[in-house]
């Protein structure tokens, strides 16, 4: 394995173990308001600065963006670190919730860890070398469109300034696809893209933090992963649409009455 590949999940199975020894007693957290909607506990802070020492204490020069703690150093390679995305799922005993590590090397995405505690999934993938569920080879699905797909999504839970723009989007996609899905994890929703358990993704106002694991993943699972027009910058923008090419364009093909001026891609 690559090894900071390697890092990358002993730090995620670390956090995932500190998150597990509280999940049963979660009542008990004090629980902290970031913004609307948004919420933070110590065990997220524990969890990330778990992480954070982790890597460290391998490469005390690398630049890191973290959740909770921020950014911290510079240089061309920066950890990106969610260390429990789906807090509120994880707050109500809603056993969906991962860690999510990436890694960017001069504003390139270079390799994801997306790690489910409770399933034991560790969903890993590094530029040219694959994306792999534990030890299995993982790739998108093969469906040729919306007909008869399985999407997720999340809902603009933070930022409701878009909900109406969000809201038109999810009838049209309603209108072709099997099924929509809102679990609460954007991580593990891209996770699940890469090994074809979902035919596709789109959410809006995201972080980077949410976003940087699971894009590696379906990139180095065969699919690809967008702005809400098709470019790059998705960690810019935080709107993001993702699934193999035929998904992926017929996504886009929806989605694209919906923006303006108002509505950045």
């Amino acid at each position: 394995m690559n090894p900071m590949l390697n890092i990358a999940t002993r730090a995620a199975r670390q956090a995932g173990r500190l998150l597990l020894r509280h999940f049963d007693r979660t009542d008990q957290l004090t629980i902290h308001d970031k913004g609307r909607n948004d919420f933070v506990t110590e065990v997220d802070r524990a969890a990330e600065a778990s992480i954070v020492n982790e890597l460290r204490s391998k490469y005390p020069s690398h630049a890191i963006l973290a959740e909770e703690s921020g950014h911290h150093g510079d240089g061309d390679i920066v950890w990106i670190i969610d260390p429990l995305d789906g807090t509120t799922n994880y707050l109500h005993g809603f056993p969906q919730f991962a860690v999510s590590i990436g890694l960017k090397y001069r504003g390139k995405l270079e390799l994801g860890v997306v790690y489910n505690p409770l399933s034991e999934e560790m969903f890993t993938a590094a530029r040219g070398q694959g994306a792999h569920l534990n030890d299995r080879r993982i790739r998108v699905a093969k469906r040729t469109g919306l007909d008869g797909a399985l999407i997720g999504t999340g809902f603009p839970f933070r930022d409701q300034q878009n909900m109406d723009r969000y809201l038109g989007m999810l009838r049209a996609m309603m209108q072709e696809a099997a099924g929509i899905r809102r679990p609460g994890s954007a991580s593990l929703d891209l996770a699940y893209v890469a090994a074809g358990r979902l035919d596709g993704f789109w959410e809006l106002g995201l972080a980077p933090w949410d976003l940087a694991g699971g894009a590696v993943l379906i990139a180095e699972a065969g699919g690809t992963a967008t702005n809400l027009a098709g470019g790059s910058d998705f960690l810019n923008t935080g709107n993001l649409i993702a699934g193999n090419l035929k998904v992926h364009q017929a996504m886009l093909s929806r989605i694209r009455p919906f923006l303006d001026d108002n509505l950045p891609a």
